[in-house]
């Protein structure tokens, strides 16, 4: 069974949900064609350290940067590059970071100046069917009460829902039980209890639901390099409603993105 936090530990992981929330903005406004994920990863670490964190991506299972960049067809994990950003493309930014022994954990996936109005739809999609699993994120509920909601959204737009990654819990560690999919049945997988503290990451495919590993032995790509969009939250399971520990209202509300 997984243990709850106690408050003490929600405090520590709310702070470092802060921190990864604030990064991602500071991220956000360097985004535009010509810029290379590279530098935008080096403004992230710079960042973190900065506001007397780790950036715990950096060196795990020999992860070489701070952040996962993951442009169009990368589902996730992809590296930073010198390849500039190009009119169009889409990136998601997944970013982590380690404070006093707790993690923090946080994906967005933000636009390369104008893209196409699909595009944009996969994109407000999958942030939307985000949401959908938050709503189901509640005590009593199971995770595949998450994954049902997650899943009946994205599909009912004819996007599809990538099966081999999911979600995870959050604490000491970067991935802790339970697992959450992103696919499922109502009253299936962990319950979950008041205090489990969790991130929610749906990734969602505008073809197939078919993924690659590259050579490099982490980027995950879409099978038919159709685009992919990634958006994650951390959030505590309370009774009644969710309560977010990360949040996208520095990058959307304090204008790091305009739409």
């Amino acid at each position: 069974m997984v243990k709850p936090k106690t408050e003490e530990e929600i405090e520590l992981l709310r702070i470092n949900g802060d921190l990864v929330s604030r990064t991602l903005a500071e991220v956000g406004k360097m985004v535009a064609p010509g810029v290379t994920t590279a530098k935008l990863n080096e403004v992230a670490e710079t960042f973190i350290r900065d506001h007397g964190a780790i950036p715990s991506f950096k060196g795990f299972e020999g992860f070489p940067a701070a952040l996962c960049m993951s442009v169009n067809d990368v589902v996730v994990h992809g590296f930073p590059s010198e390849r500039p950003l190009e009119e169009g493309d889409i990136v998601s930014v997944d970013c982590g970071t380690l404070y006093k022994g707790y993690n923090g954990d946080s994906a967005y996936t933000f636009p390369v100046g104008e893209v196409d109005a699909e595009t944009r739809r996969l994109m407000d999609v999958t942030k939307a069917s985000l949401y959908k699993g938050i709503e189901a994120a509640v005590a009593g509920n199971r995770t595949g009460d998450i994954g049902y909601a997650v899943q009946s959204y994205a599909e009912s737009f004819g996007f599809s829902v990538v099966r081999e990654l999911e979600g995870h819990g959050l604490g000491k560690e970067m991935h802790e039980d339970p697992g959450v999919p992103n696919y499922g049945r109502r009253g299936h997988g962990a319950r979950l209890l008041s205090g489990m503290v969790i991130c929610i990451e749906p990734m969602i495919c505008a073809g197939g639901r078919g993924v690659y590993l590259a050579k490099n032995g982490w980027a995950v790509h879409t099978s038919d390099h159709k685009n992919a969009a990634h958006y994650e939250l951390t959030v505590v399971i309370r009774n009644g409603r969710a309560e977010q520990l990360s949040t996208f209202d520095y990058i959307e509300k304090d204008g790091s993105i305009k739409f």
